[in-house]
This record gives structure tokens, sequence and C-alpha cells, in this order.
């Protein structure tokens, strides 16, 4: 299916009860609750603070493909594209294209893995633990779920979904960094082993569908291995797993058009896997490495000045707070806005 009509689709299919980034682990269980019988939706655990962590279970297919979305709270989304996949799903069930995924693909989604944080809009669980930092020690009650599930599902790909903050960008051209993914390494030497080899065939599927529309838009994360992370245990296991990261998309702090590319991207993903499509590594290393250049404002009159948002919750709604940046976060060389120190700034 061509760009512009994945695209045509996302706006038919896109769900309009939910916008913005922050979700409630309630509009959750309202959503999937209402999915109709041909979507299997059990309660795989609780949270820490005993949140049910839901999963969906559709198709029939042999390629089995197991998708999770929020281990990180504050990164919601590829949350809402995958709400707009069911959708997708439900709307277009006798379209050819759709009913051969379905016939070609069992899918096992788990679209909040971190109800506790997500609430919270914090990266970590409740017992601040960074659950892909956990896939070792299996500490939390969420990553011990996740590994149950990835034991039981044995699933033949998995797509481990973020969201990346705005600091990301290219230096060579200044352009920020809208998506990423990356084929996680599955040992220190980061061998392209044949389960990695995988995972770059599907990961470049998607860049050369979407390259036109995000022309120096996509990169790729370091692929320095540990195997604390989920994504690098899972590949060591053998198994193809592609992260998946929703960037920032000038002007669009709520992440609404990058939502839209992200279910772009699911789609590709799940045409690369469900008809075996394979690419040279080589096309895998052409796409180029992102880094932390971006700040979200300068002021230009004042060359110190790099502020980056600290996003807090209030009262159901995000909160972008001004802050200097960081020197944690990169060095800020490029930025989101540019603002003349005497008029202010707008917050976002």
């Amino acid at each position: 299916m061509i760009l512009s009509k994945v695209l045509e689709e996302f706006n038919n299919c896109r769900e309009k009860a939910i916008s913005g980034r922050y979700i409630l682990p309630e509009f959750i269980t309202n959503f999937v609750e209402n999915l109709p019988e041909e979507f299997t939706v059990s309660i795989e655990g609780n949270s820490v603070e005993k949140r049910p962590i839901y999963s969906v279970k559709f198709g029939s297919g042999k390629t089995k493909i197991l998708m999770w979305s929020q281990m990180h709270g504050n990164e919601s989304t590829t949350t809402k594209s995958l709400l707009d996949f069911c959708n997708f799903l439900q709307k277009n069930e006798h379209q050819k294209d759709v009913k051969n995924v379905l016939k070609n693909c069992t899918f096992f989604m788990i679209p909040m893995l971190n109800p506790d944080g997500s609430k919270m809009w914090t990266r970590n669980n409740a017992n601040d633990i960074d659950l892909n930092r956990d896939a070792q020690d299996l500490s939390q009650p969420e990553s011990k779920l996740l590994r149950q599930i990835f034991n039981d599902f044995k699933p033949d790909f998995c797509f481990n979904l973020h969201g990346q903050r705005t600091i990301y960008g290219f230096e060579k051209t200044g352009k920020p960094s809208i998506l990423s993914f990356l084929a996680p390494s599955a040992n220190e030497e980061r061998d392209f082993t044949f389960s990695r080899k995988q995972s770059a065939s599907v990961i470049t599927h998607i860049f050369k569908n979407l390259q036109d529309d995000l022309s120096g838009n996509i990169g790729l994360y370091n692929d320095a291995f540990n195997n604390n992370c989920v994504g690098d245990a899972f590949q060591e296991a053998g198994v193809p797993t592609i992260l998946f990261e929703a960037g920032h998309y000038p002007n669009d702090y709520a992440r609404e058009k990058t939502r839209a590319y992200i279910f772009a991207s699911l789609w590709y993903a799940i045409e690369a896997c469900q008809i075996d499509i394979s690419y040279p590594v080589e096309d895998y290393k052409v796409i180029p490495e992102h880094s932390k250049c971006y700040c979200d404002i300068h002021i230009s009159n004042d060359s110190t000045s790099k502020i980056q948002y600290v996003e807090t919750v209030e009262d159901g709604a995000i909160v972008f707070t001004p802050q200097p940046l960081d020197s944690d976060l990169g060095s800020g060389l490029f930025a989101h806005k540019t603002v003349d120190n005497a008029s202010g700034f707008k917050l976002m």
C-alpha cells in the first residue's frame, strides 16, 4: 500500500476520543473492553499499584508478532497509533490487504505496559524502576509479565514501541529526528546475527516507504549492546526485535503528526514480516544515526540561553515548563524555535 493511501486510512480510522499525549489507564480499559469479539481481550496481570495490564490478541496467521507500548509511562504516541491500528482493522476487515494481514499474522498487543507511569506521567514505574533496564533482574511485576508473555507466545517478531524527547536530530543537516528505529545488537560485538538481520530488513522497508515524506528526518539509535534492555535481551534470545521511537515533528508537541507516521511504520513493518521482505544489511546502514543536538528554544540575543521543556501533569493535562538545557541532554546546537529575548516566548 502506498504511503498516501496508508495516511488516508489513518485519517479515516484515527481514534478521535484521544488526542494530545496524556492517556489515562482508564481510557485503555474502556477502549479494549469495547473491541468486537474478533479481538481477544485479557488482563495479563497488574502493575505495582494494582492497575490492570491488558492484552489484545487478534489474527490467525502463522507469523506471530508481539507489540508493547508505554513501557515508559511518558511515551504515549505509539499507544495512540496502536489504538488507531485496531480501528483500522475493524473498519477494513473485508479489504484485501487487511484480510491478508489477519490471515498471515497473529498479533499479541500490550497497549500500555506501565499504567502507573502513564498515570503519573513518568518514565519509570511506581517503584521508580526503568522497566527497559530490568530485562535481567526482572524485579518488577510489569517486567515479569512481559517476559512471561514472550516465553509463552513465542513471537517471530517483537515491536518495542517508545517515544523520544525533542533533543534528537542530525548534526550534519540540522534536521530534527521525527522517527527513529533500531535493530538492537544481540552481543557485545554488535554482530548482525540472523535475527538482527531480520530486524534490520524490517526497518529498511519502513525507511524506504517513508523517506520521501520524511527525507532526512529518520534515524537510528546507537546500537551498543546492553541486555538489561528488553530489546537487546529479546534479540539475544534470537527473536527479531524492532525498536520504534516516536519523535518530534516541527510544532507538533502533541505528537499528532508523528502519530500518523508511526501508524504507517506499523503497517510497513507488518508488511515486511508477513511476506518475508529481505534487504541487505548495507541498506540498513545507510540510515543515519541521530544525536542529542536539539533543544526546544534558543533565545536569539543570549547565546547561552538554550531552553528545554520539562513536562508534568496538572489537572489531567501536560504542562510544558521551560528550564535551562541540562548539558547531559546534549549540545542544543539547533532549536525547534528561536525567539527574541525581549519578546519572550509562548509555551506550547
